[in-house]
């Protein structure tokens, strides 16, 4: 990784990349500004910060969290909090996409966000505004980067479970997939390779690792896949949802 980032990529660079890479590629072409709602709503991203600080204070976890929920609501459609919808008769939405169906988590912060900005400025700021806001906020309370945010984006009124499973990224997709994957999005391999810098936080479901910690023909170290081997078994199905460290030194710290 180290040899395609080259020696000065730090990890400030990682999320600024998501943040303009992401945000001037996949959304529409309106113009932002980071004082959009100084004057509709001028406490807005006060607001917005401490719902998320709280939440990461409860569970140090969420702030892996939301970025994820953040990247993958802008891989499908661009950054329009499409991933929040929940399925409705005529629209199945993209929370039950492979991808995101038992995974993708924070929610419940960016409504509480939402709720509590509501109160202030009703009908004024966008849900997918705080979702862009919220992940800024997460990374900077964990030892991440911050960054200034552009403003004034919309919420999609429509979501797709369809766009979901054939666009976002697959844990089992080989280089050549997941460089098209990115290469469609307007986005280099250089700048996937940033971006995947961000699994300094977080943590790994079983189902997702099960297969290179049981083959004989892994490269993986043998004795750290016979300590994941303990919260992880070997039938299909036993564990799925055991959770392990993206980083086993400091898996809840951007660094």
């Amino acid at each position: 990784m180290a040899s395609l980032l080259g020696t000065n990529l730090s990890a400030a660079a990682i999320m600024l990349m998501l943040l303009l890479q992401l945000h001037s590629n996949i959304t529409c072409q309106a113009q932002l500004s980071p004082t959009f709602y100084d004057h509709t709503c001028p406490t807005a991203l006060s607001t917005i910060r401490t719902a998320v600080r709280s939440a990461i204070a409860s569970e140090r976890r969420m702030a892996a969290s939301l970025i994820r929920l953040h990247f993958h609501d802008c891989f499908v459609q661009g950054c329009d909090a499409s991933i929040l919808l929940d399925d409705t008769s005529s629209m199945n939405g993209e929370k039950n996409a492979v991808a995101n169906r038992g995974s993708a988590r924070g929610y419940e912060v960016i409504d509480k966000a939402k709720s509590a900005v509501e109160k202030l400025c009703p009908g004024v700021v966008s849900c997918a505004d705080i979702l862009s806001v919220a992940t800024r906020d997460a990374s900077a309370y964990v030892g991440g980067p911050s960054w200034t945010v552009k403003l004034g984006r919309r919420d999609s009124t429509t979501a797709s479970q369809t766009l979901a499973n054939s666009e976002l990224p697959s844990f089992k997709d080989r280089l050549d997939i997941l460089i098209t994957r990115f290469g469609d999005k307007g986005l280099s391999a250089r700048d996937m390779v940033a971006l995947s810098g961000a699994h300094t936080l977080g943590q790994a479901q079983c189902l997702t690792f099960r297969d290179r910690i049981y083959s004989n023909g892994s490269d993986i170290d043998a004795n750290f896949a016979t300590i994941r081997r303990r919260s992880c078994l070997a039938a299909e199905g036993s564990g799925d949802g055991n959770l392990a460290p993206l980083d086993l030194v400091t898996p809840d710290s951007f660094d």
